[in-house]
């Protein structure tokens, strides 16, 4: 789940990391009043939404004057701001960051993330912050500096030092980089965090360490013991679909495709997508309903892939371990007759009571194509999706 920049803002200052001041605004006039209360003759509107890259896309401006904040409020709230990190379809602003301009000496780029192959917290600096990561990681991926933290010991002192000496800070400006430093490492810790990135964390004119922009992401798993977290979410920064499917505690992810997808284990789904792939189709989404798929649990499924309009034709592919094929194939049968399917529907079963499963969908009358294999099954979803779409050309 990741959160807005004000969001992530608030909570690393409450670990002792040093921000500007700033407040949200959900219209013009409470722009221009953030900025009375802010004071100075300086102020930075930025657009709130979940990516990067913001300011090459127009969303953070800097103003001089009361009606520039007004005009450039004016322009933002509503606007949709497409990135490199959104995709075409962009992502709308709807509240902006109200912040005191802040007086840049220079730019620095600091970032804790998990890294799954290493099983390790890295921890990612440079002295040339302010742009992509994965640019300059291209272009010079010596000014990089990472070290790794065992997550059973924590971070210590030593590694904090060495990463404010990579930083190429004055020698009075170290210890408060290393009380940034820790402080940014106890919010990922105590929040369960899986990201935490300032970029640019800069130093001001008079020597101050300050977070300009911060972004958070945290663990989804762990959201039910951080309730004031994952009260932090905004849906409208999220896609419709991956949200319903959450909130029903499915796994989904859209795709850009027109094969939808309902399997059980992420294994498995990856391997069907694959599968469908290379029989000459794309999936529509990633869907995991997990191990205990009753008939009601099924058909919430069925209507969260059907309710993308994208959808030429529907791939089940079940392998019944604690689930069985049975159970499957009456969620199936009832969830075709319920919601009135208008898509084919192929379905592979395998497992626990395959031959229970298959009797009851052969004995349903219904017109499901069966396949045996997963080659298959990804081949008759592909050749059903191309005749579906043959017909409407």
């Amino acid at each position: 789940m990741d959160i807005h920049e004000y969001q992530a803002k608030q909570l690393l200052a409450e670990y002792g990391v040093k921000i500007a001041d700033g407040g949200l605004a959900y219209s013009p006039e409470d722009a221009v009043q953030r900025t009375r209360e802010i004071g100075g003759n300086v102020w930075v509107v930025k657009a709130q939404i979940h990516s990067g890259a913001r300011g090459k896309a127009g969303g953070i401006k800097i103003c001089k004057t009361h009606d520039e904040v007004w005009d450039a409020a004016e322009k933002l709230l509503g606007r949709r701001l497409v990135t490199h990190q959104t995709g075409a379809a962009g992502k709308v602003c709807l509240r902006l960051y109200i912040e005191a301009g802040t007086d840049i000496a220079k730019e620095l780029y600091f970032s804790l993330l998990v890294d799954r192959a290493k099983e390790r917290i890295v921890m990612v600096g440079s002295a040339q912050g302010g742009m992509d990561i994965e640019e300059l990681a291209e272009t010079n991926p010596d000014a990089i500096k990472k070290i790794y933290i065992e997550p059973a010991v924590g971070l210590q002192d030593f590694q904090a030092r060495e990463m404010a000496f990579a930083l190429g800070l004055e020698a009075d400006q170290i210890q408060h980089a290393v009380k940034l430093i820790q402080g940014s490492y106890r919010a990922m810790r105590d929040l369960d965090a899986n990201m935490l990135e300032i970029n640019p964390l800069v130093v001001t004119a008079h020597g101050e360490l300050v977070a300009l922009d911060a972004k958070m992401g945290f663990d989804d798993n762990a959201l039910f013991r951080r309730q004031r977290i994952s009260e932090l979410r905004d849906k409208t920064q999220e896609d419709p679909r991956e949200m319903a499917a959450a909130d029903r505690g499915l796994s989904y992810v859209g795709l850009d495709g027109d094969i939808g997808c309902m399997i059980n284990g992420a294994g498995l789904a990856m391997a069907t997508m694959d599968m469908i792939k290379l029989a000459g189709g794309e999936p529509a989404n990633f869907l995991d309903v997990g191990g205990g798929a009753s008939a009601e649990r099924t058909e919430k499924a069925f209507r969260m892939v059907l309710a993308d309009a994208n959808v030429k034709a529907m791939l089940v592919n079940i392998f019944a371990g604690i689930n069985r094929c049975d159970w499957i194939a009456e969620g199936v049968v009832q969830a075709v007759k319920n919601i009135d399917m208008k898509v084919p529907l192929i379905v592979r079963l395998s497992g626990t009571n395959v031959e229970q499963g298959r009797k009851i969908i052969a004995d349903s009358g219904l017109p499901i194509i069966m396949a045996d294999t997963l080659a298959e099954a990804a081949e008759k979803a592909v050749q059903a999706r191309n005749e579906v779409v043959a017909k409407l050309a």
